[in-house]
């Protein structure tokens, strides 16, 4: 069973939107380059948790972290 991570405090979701439109990929953009290593994601999860609506997967998180060449402590950083 894949571990969630909750989006309480941290807003995880920001983060990775806000890191996502900083290197100006679209959404479709990185769900592909997510599919390409293998990590099950659609548009509709990735704009879920984008709005905190859905806890993230470990694996998709570390695939979001190396899709967009961050770090763990961006994607975590508290607002």
């Amino acid at each position: 069973m894949e571990q969630k991570i909750k989006q309480d405090s941290i807003r995880i979701g920001e983060n990775i939107r806000r890191i996502r439109l900083a290197q100006h990929i679209k959404q479709t953009q990185l769900v592909q380059l997510l599919q390409l290593e293998g990590i099950n994601m659609t548009r509709e999860t990735l704009v879920k948790i984008e709005r905190g609506v859905r806890h993230i997967e470990a694996t998709q998180l570390r695939g979001i972290r190396d899709a967009l060449h961050t770090t763990y402590d961006e994607l975590f950083r508290e607002s």
